[in-house]
């Protein structure tokens, strides 16, 4: 039988501990298989997104559709489903709605990369963005880092106030940030969450500070400048999430940064993760393995 969770019970099915200890034992495993993605332009803007990967006992498919006009309408930017396979039968077990996992999964990598590299993990957190990733990245690093105070920063002050208002109901500290570039003299821990269309920090981040870079995902795509980048690589240590990152991390192509030799967040789990002196940039592309992680949780969660 196969059972199909709506948004909600997708949600429901990928807590945020576990979903970000799923996601480290994933990657300190050797039979995970990830081939490269699928990405296929449709039209005015739009890509389907085809992402398969195994770990030898469970198979998944995520697929979807990013639909960036979407966002001026009622209808959500990203829609689609995630398929989950037994290996052993290729019966499908389960299917999991697509934005849900997208958006858990993307937090829980950001969340567990902290764990691993932020010299402060306590915050205060700035985000940058107001959307639906800024929204799970504040419930993430509530949850898995105890993070208590937030500034909120994007160009609409309508869904600033929203995610503001929603910190606050969750028990947290939250203010708006009229000035990220300014925020970020307050906050060691920054997440960059927005479409990425234009360049949003710009100002060079503390010495202690964690950034996790997420809206980026295409060599065209950038949220920080060169400058920022550069900086970081100069006097602190960037880590990208897999290998995909060379030919996807714009913010990292766009400052002319050698991506080849920069160690992935494999690399950090599977050895030492020394916090090193100076600021980290964590570059996030997505990876269907991420997917595959949440996979194998809800399948043990739904029992």
């Amino acid at each position: 039988m196969t059972y199909t969770l709506d948004p909600e019970r997708t949600d429901a099915c990928l807590p945020w501990a576990a979903l970000v200890d799923e996601i480290e034992s994933l990657l300190q495993s050797p039979t995970v298989q990830v081939p490269e993605r699928i990405v296929m332009p449709t039209a005015h803007g739009a890509v389907l997104f085809v992402m398969p990967a195994t770990d030898g006992q469970v198979a998944m498919t995520k697929l979807i559709t990013l639909t960036p006009a979407n966002a001026a309408g009622a209808l959500p930017a990203i829609q689609g489903d995630v398929t989950v396979f037994d290996v052993a039968t290729g019966v499908r077990q389960l299917i999991l709605d697509g934005p849900a996992v997208t958006a858990r999964r993307t937090a829980a990598v950001s969340a567990l990369a902290a764990r691993l590299l932020a010299p402060r993990p306590e915050g205060p957190m700035l985000i940058v963005g107001a959307g639906v990733q800024a929204r799970v990245h504040l419930q993430a690093f509530a949850a898995v880092l105890g993070v208590r105070e937030f500034f909120i920063a994007s160009r609409s002050r309508t869904s600033a106030q929203a995610l503001v208002e929603h910190a606050r109901s969750l028990g947290l500290r939250a203010n708006e940030a009229r000035d990220a570039n300014a925020a970020l003299a307050l906050c060691p821990l920054v997440a960059t969450c927005t479409p990425a269309h234009d360049i949003v920090l710009r100002a060079l981040p503390r010495a202690d500070a964690f950034i996790a870079a997420v809206g980026a995902f295409t060599p065209q795509m950038a949220e920080l400048s060169p400058e920022f980048c550069r900086h970081i690589a100069a006097h602190g240590r960037i880590v990208v999430d897999t290998r995909d990152a060379e030919h996807e991390a714009g913010d990292l192509l766009q400052a002319q940064i050698p991506i080849a030799p920069l160690p992935s967040l494999q690399d950090v789990v599977r050895t030492d993760p020394a916090r090193t002196a100076g600021p980290v940039l964590f570059k996030s592309c997505g990876w269907a393995g991420w997917d595959l992680a949440a996979a194998r949780l809800a399948l043990r969660q739904r029992g």
